[in-house]
């Protein structure tokens, strides 16, 4: 079972961000239940507290698939305790939980100085935050993902501080996601096998990857990923997603039957 690859199917949340592909109730419930004829691992649903519908949808599929069920959060309590609302009455769910780790994000999105007057500051406080929010998704759940988002342009050595820290707190899968589809095959594996041998807990979680396919190399990192010791991808049907999209699901199921 430690070589098992988990496929993550975001087509719900991830690739209803594509233009022109908004669903409706009906359409994810029915997309919900193909997935899980799939047999797709765990599919992630929905951004409840984004609207009442997103909150509808995920409990909706929640009730009905026999997957686990994520539910995604950023890192605060109000869209934690929403994803909990939502899927309370699901008997497996995943919470995930995320926040930007890269200096591009920390000091684009972080800039007050109430979250540190320079960058050495920021950092310390973003992995406080991020752990807070891993221990009270904990709370809720015994199955937490979380995702330093930008991880594709994150410093190596934060990075490693980072994953071990929410690891630390109860994370029990770290995503690392290249959510601008701005690495190369050879540097994002570098990345994950950096983490493989230099996160001393890293045994305790599973590592995911998440890309996306701006330069059309989505797929191709993560079978990198993968060779490197990730055992969760995820990804979308027909590789839908935000901007040029994400990894295709067929692709990689194909890709590793081969």
């Amino acid at each position: 079972m430690s070589e098992k690859v988990i496929v993550f199917d975001t087509t719900l949340r991830d690739g209803e961000q594509s233009p022109g592909a908004s669903l409706t109730l009906r359409e994810k419930v029915e997309i919900a239940h193909q997935l899980d004829k799939l047999g797709v691992d765990v599919i992630e649903a929905g951004f409840p507290i984004s609207s009442p519908t997103q909150f509808d949808a995920v409990r909706r599929i929640g009730d009905e698939v026999s997957a686990v069920v994520a539910g995604l959060a950023r890192a605060l309590e109000p869209d934690i305790d929403a994803v909990r609302k939502a899927l309370e009455n699901t008997e497996r769910y995943r919470i995930h939980t995320f926040m930007g780790t890269s200096d591009i994000h920390i000091t684009q999105k972080f800039g007050s100085d109430r979250y540190g007057k320079n960058l050495a500051e920021k950092r310390k406080k973003i992995i406080e935050m991020a752990c807070d929010a891993v221990a009270f998704a904990k709370t809720f759940s015994a199955d937490v993902e979380f995702s330093p988002e930008d991880a594709g342009r994150t410093d190596i050595e934060y990075l490693i501080d980072v994953v071990e820290a929410v690891i630390a707190a109860g994370a029990t899968t770290v995503n690392i996601p290249d959510t601008t589809g701005y690495t190369f095959p050879v540097e994002f594996g570098q990345k994950i096998a950096a983490l493989k041998q230099r996160v001393s807990n890293i045994d305790e979680a599973i590592i995911s990857v998440h890309c996306h396919n701006d330069l059309g190399l989505a797929v191709a990192n993560s079978l990198t990923a993968i060779s490197h010791g990730a055992r969760q991808v995820e990804c979308t049907m027909n590789g839908i997603g935000e901007r040029a999209g994400n990894a295709s699901l067929e692709e990689i199921v194909m890709a590793l039957k081969v």
